[in-house]
């Protein structure tokens, strides 16, 4: 990985430390930030809570059911149970859903649709022509979003760019993309499938607005509390 990306993300850690020193809140838990690798491999997306999800059987259409993920992350059905969907994927309900009713039924084939999600966001700043906060309706990529916010400007360093991604209560993934590699085909991995709250960020090449853009899109949007406890890793 190239030293710019890494340093982009060094100096929008150190933005943040800046932005949450002194600041303190009431029972506030600690806020930690840790700098990641994309993946591996393509991210699947994540079932949320409220999301509504369709259940076929193949050969017993009669039992095909629309069900919304309960706030405790779970759906009831026939034969299954309980099954947990919220922060998994489609695929992994499917299985659980398969294995509990081949104990009936002869090699069942079930399919798992994701049919609705809940309105969370997504922000998108930096070098766009529409920054701003998006509905995040279904799967959508990093790409998607950016092109929804009107896509690149000139100046902005496609190469540098920057995902922002909660993972659990205070704390956060600082993950730099290529996406110059995502656009030329050479890696399409880090065209990552978005979560909720997700925030992208664009830079310019001297990237001098970073800390100005993590105040007004994280600290101010992201639904967290900032404690006066922080560590980096």
């Amino acid at each position: 990985m190239s030293g710019t990306p890494l340093l982009a993300a060094g100096l929008l850690l150190a933005g943040l430390l800046a932005g949450c020193a002194g600041h303190q809140v009431e029972n506030a838990t600690s806020f930690e930030i840790y700098l990641r690798e994309p993946p591996s491999q393509s991210e699947r997306y994540v079932i949320q809570v409220g999301d509504e999800l369709e259940v076929r059987f193949l050969h017993t259409p009669e039992q095909n059911v629309l069900l919304q993920v309960r706030p405790d992350g779970f759906i009831s059905l026939p034969l299954a149970n309980e099954v947990k969907a919220a922060g998994r994927t489609a695929e992994d309900v499917r299985q659980d859903i398969t294995t509990a009713w081949a104990r009936e039924y002869r090699e069942p084939e079930v399919a798992v649709v994701l049919k609705t999600t809940t309105a969370y966001k997504v922000h998108v700043g930096g070098q766009v022509k529409s920054p701003g906060m998006f509905d995040l309706v279904g799967e959508r990529t990093v790409l998607q979003a950016i092109f929804e916010a009107g896509s690149f400007l000139p100046t902005a360093a496609i190469g540098n760019t920057i995902l922002i991604r909660p993972e659990g209560p205070g704390r956060f993934a600082v993950i730099p993309l290529d996406l110059n590699a995502v656009m030329s085909g050479k890696d399409t991995r880090q065209n990552l499938v978005l979560r909720p709250y997700d925030a992208i960020y664009v830079p310019n090449s001297a990237i001098a607005d970073i800390n100005q853009w993590v105040d007004q899109y994280i600290r101010r949007n992201i639904p967290i509390s900032l404690g006066s406890t922080i560590s980096v890793n």
